[in-house]
Formats: C-alpha cells, structure tokens, sequence
C-alpha cells in the first residue's frame, strides 16, 4: 500500500484529493493537514465523510514530524508555501506532488515576476518534473518531485498541442478564451466569489495579467520548439466547476475539420481520459470527472481552427490528475481509482 499524507487537506483541491485516495485501492491516508481546522474532525469540515473518515485534521508541525511513515505527500496549498515541506519531504525520501504553482515554472525570475514572492527553492527548480501525464508520462514515472500543472494550463496544453507538435498553426496567432467556474478562485473568503457577487453575472478578470499564462506559454514552447506568446483572458461563470477553454489559432496549410479531428484522435489514441468528441464539449459531460472533452472546428472562411477542451477544475485540473500522477510514480495502472464517468444531470 502506499502511504501519503494530504497537506492542506480542507481547500477545495485537498477535499478531492481525499474523494479519490480515500477510495483508491492502492493507498491508505496516514494524515490530512489543514491550517484553518487543525484539531477538527475531517468530517466536520466535509459532512460529506460522515462515517467514513474519522481522523482529525492535524497541523502543519504534527504533519512534519509524520513525514518519515508516508511514500509521498500531496501539497495542495497557495503558492509560496510550499518550498520548505518539499525540501523536507525530499530528504527523507519522500515523494511531492506539489498541485500549487511552487514548481511548474523552470525560471525563478518568470515565477517571482508573476506571483510576485521570492522562490525559495531554485535548486529543485531542474528537477521538478511537469506533471500534464498525457505529454510527459516516462519523466513523471522517474520522479521525486512532481509539479501539478493548474487547471486553466491542463484544458489549453492539451487543446493546442496536437497543433503545435505538427506545425499546423501560427504561433503568433493563438489567442485562448477560457471560463472557470467559482471553485476555482479557492475556499477562502472572497468578495468576488460571494454568491450575490457572481450570480447572474460572467466577468473576464486577470485580463492580460494571469499568472497562468506564463505556465501554458512554457509549456507550449516545449511542443512547438519555438517561443510562443498567447493572448489568454479567463472569465468567472456562476457554476460550481469546471473550465472550458476556447483556443483560436491561424492554420497554415488548409484542412478540414474531418483531417484535424482525426489528426487529434490518432494523437490521443492511446489516452484513456482524453475524448476527442463530435460536436462542441460542455462542462457538465466532464463534471465529477477526469476526462477531457475536445471538441474541433476549422472556420473555412477565416482559415482559423477553432478547439474547445472541458475539464472538471478540480480533477483534471487539479486532484484526479495528480492521483494519475502518483499512479505512473508508483508503477501503478494510470488509470487505478480514477474509472469515474461523469454524473449526469
């Protein structure tokens, strides 16, 4: 069995965290960390666990001194926070999946430029492996430290790359639309995400200014082997979950849809959650759920290919892909405790 210990346990991502692991049949829960409710019954916090998880949230000192009984510890806190568990949890052995940005940027300066914190932990900046499993799946399976890629990240990378690895598009042409639902701004209070404040309403925010746009641009980079710069503008919807991401791009050669859905289905051939789908993908088809729903559409008239991806934020976007992950870290099966189709309506 493998044992892990969940660090910032009470957020939304640590609550689904505890969702999968404690129902994957590989894996036992040593702790569940969480800051605002050390000393709280877990399932106070989540009625949802009523009679079924009975620990105690603990602290982030009692969880340190637990480090050495678990195989690896998942860090699902805001960013900054992480330097010092991961560097402790290394020496002793210990795996990190890290689902904060701490890790996903290889330049210190590009992170402290867009999260505005010092990084406190550069050394392990070389090592960290980039965790979007479908494109970095042998490097995941030799890893210690494991970066979480973020949600907004997820939905785009895999929209764009098919394109990006076949030199089918205008790099300087990408422009990505994408919407979030309200779980994504986190379980802290916020003005922003008060239901009277985001309720019949959508809004653009982070416009030109989101610090996952750097994350998508790097990643991107890699497949296309050419620095590519996007235009990204997230927006809030009033829905619970889920991300859909409309990426524009400028073709440069002309195919139909037919040859670029075919295209990403050879592609993604061999990737359980990844459906490239007919038809445009809605949120509600991936809630609850790892998958990953594409949908493809070229625009003959402005010769500009137009793909939509929808994700859960909080699985593929966060907890279920990095169970995925830990599954490829231990010699598991990918897909093991993950086998959830989305719950309709």
């Amino acid at each position: 069995m493998i044992k892990v210990g969940i660090m910032g346990a009470t957020g939304y991502a640590g609550e689904q965290l505890a969702w999968f692991l404690y129902k994957h049949p590989q894996v036992t829960v040593e702790f569940y960390s969480s800051h605002n409710y050390a000393s709280i019954m877990y399932n106070e916090v989540y009625n949802n666990y009523y009679g079924y998880i009975e620990d105690v949230c603990v602290n982030m000192e009692t969880a340190i001194s637990k480090l050495p009984n678990i195989n690896v510890l998942f860090i699902a806190l805001p960013h900054g926070k992480a330097f010092e568990i991961t560097e402790k949890a290394l020496s002793l052995g210990v795996k990190v999946i890290d689902l904060g940005a701490d890790f996903r940027l290889k330049s210190k300066e590009v992170y402290e430029d867009w999260y505005g914190v010092k990084h406190e932990s550069e050394e392990l900046l070389e090592s960290a492996v980039y965790g979007l499993t479908e494109l970095n799946r042998e490097a995941i399976k030799q890893c210690n430290l494991l970066a979480n890629p973020g949600c907004y990240p997820t939905a785009t990378i895999l929209a764009l790359t098919p394109l990006l690895k076949n030199d089918l598009i205008d790099i300087n042409s990408i422009i990505v639309d994408a919407k979030s639902g309200v779980s994504g701004a986190g379980r802290a209070a916020s003005i922003g995400s008060l239901f009277t404040e985001c309720n019949e309403s959508i809004k653009a925010y982070g416009v030109a200014t989101h610090r996952h746009t750097p994350e998508i641009e790097q990643e991107l980079s890699k497949a296309s082997l050419e620095n590519v710069m996007i235009s990204f503008t997230p927006h809030l919807v009033p829905m619970n979950r889920g991300i859909l991401s409309t990426c524009y791009s400028s073709l440069k050669t002309d195919m139909t849809t037919t040859e670029v859905i075919a295209l990403y289905r050879a592609f993604y051939k061999d990737d359980y959650f990844i459906k490239i789908i007919n038809g445009m993908p809605e949120t509600r088809w991936v809630r609850g759920s790892n998958l990953c729903h594409i949908g493809i559409k070229v625009d003959k008239r402005t010769k500009r290919v137009i793909i939509v991806s929808a994700i859960d934020n909080l699985i593929k976007g966060a907890a279920g892909q990095a169970v995925q992950n830990m599954n490829l870290m231990f010699g598991l099966e990918e897909i093991t405790g993950l086998e959830v189709i989305a719950m309709a309506p």
